[in-house]
């Protein structure tokens, strides 16, 4: 499994048609059900920060939102709606508590 998270702040003009955006991304991914992908997205405490994570355990070890039209769409303009651009860590799991969808 690999799970990695995004940062980044859009402008404060930007917040609405960000998260229109992602809405989009997630309606095709219900879709779509791309199994071995599990994925959130959230908005921080400050309005303007956003964090996604996506945990990866494809067949191939690719992320899935490669094929999500609507995850290119919300892709081409990300620079212009952001005050600071996204920055991308793959995360280490030391412990968690249902977060995965563990039972």
């Amino acid at each position: 499994m690999k799970t990695i998270m995004v940062r980044y702040k859009v402008k404060p003009e930007h917040v609405a048609e960000n998260e229109t955006l992602v809405r989009a991304v997630y309606e095709e991914l219900g879709q779509a059900k791309p199994d071995g992908f599990q994925y959130a997205t959230f908005r921080l405490d400050d309005g303007v920060s956003f964090a996604h994570i996506a945990s990866i355990e494809t067949d191939d070890g690719r992320s899935p939102l490669a094929d999500i039209a609507a995850f290119k769409r919300f892709t081409d303009n990300i620079r212009e709606r952001c005050d600071e651009e996204p920055v991308t860590a793959e995360l280490t799991e030391v412990g968690s508590f249902r977060f995965f969808g563990q039972q």
